[in-house]
C-alpha cells in the first residue's frame, strides 16, 4: 500500500463514507487539532513519564483517536455516520475517570491563587503545550456545534484540558520546580 494518494493534491479530503471536502472544512480543522494534540501526548510519552502518568495519557491517546472518527464522520446536517471506523462516544463514566484523576494529581501539587506561567520540567512544559493545542481543539469543536452537535467531544475535551493543566503542576511538583505564577 503506498502512503501518497494523490487524492489530496487539489486541496480536498475525504470524510469517514468517501465524502470529499476542503481541506480547511471545519470538521477537517477539529479533528486535525485533535490528532496535533494526540502528537503532543506523544512527545510527553517519549520522555518516559512515570507509569501513572503514563498510563493516563496512553488511555487520552485512544479516546482522542475516537473522538477524531466522530468528528470525521459527521455529516452536513450533523449525524455520525454509520461507519465501522466511527468509535462510540465517549461516555459519562470517562468523565467522571478524568475528573478523578484531575482531582488525584491537583492532590499532588500546591495550592494555586494565581496565573501559572508555563515553564518548569519539560514534561510539565510539553504538558502545557498540549493543554494549550487541546484549548485551540475544544474552539475548534465548538464552532463545529451549531450545525453539529458534538456535545460529549465538547465535555470530553473541555475535562481534557483541565486534566493536562493540573499534570503539568503535578509533574512540577514532584520534581520540587517552583511555578512561577503571575
Amino acid at each position: 500500500m503506498k502512503i501518497y494518494t494523490r487524492g489530496g493534491d487539489s486541496g480536498e479530503t475525504s470524510l469517514l463514507g468517501g465524502r470529499r471536502v476542503r481541506k480547511s472544512d471545519p470538521r477537517v480543522e477539529a479533528y486535525g487539532t485533535v490528532d496535533e494534540l494526540n502528537v503532543a501526548i506523544g512527545v510527553v510519552l517519549a520522555r518516559q513519564p512515570d507509569p501513572w502518568l503514563a498510563g493516563q495519557l496512553a488511555t487520552v491517546q485512544s479516546d482522542l483517536f475516537a473522538i477524531c472518527s466522530v468528528l470525521a464522520g459527521l455529516d452536513d446536517a450533523g449525524r455520525v455516520a454509520h461507519h465501522p471506523k466511527v468509535r462510540a462516544a465517549l461516555d459519562n463514566a470517562r468523565i467522571v475517570e478524568l475528573e478523578s484523576a484531575i482531582d488525584q494529581a491537583t492532590a499532588e501539587a500546591p495550592p494555586l491563587d494565581r496565573f501559572v506561567v508555563p515553564g518548569g520540567t519539560e514534561v510539565a512544559a510539553l504538558l502545557q503545550l498540549a493543554c494549550a493545542i487541546c484549548r485551540r481543539a475544544e474552539r475548534r469543536a465548538v464552532a463545529l456545534a451549531d450545525p453539529h452537535p458534538v456535545t460529549a467531544v465538547l465535555v470530553y475535551l473541555n475535562r481534557l484540558s483541565d486534566l493536562l493543566f493540573v499534570l503539568a503542576r503535578r509533574e512540577n511538583a514532584r520534581a520540587e520546580v517552583a511555578e512561577h505564577t503571575w
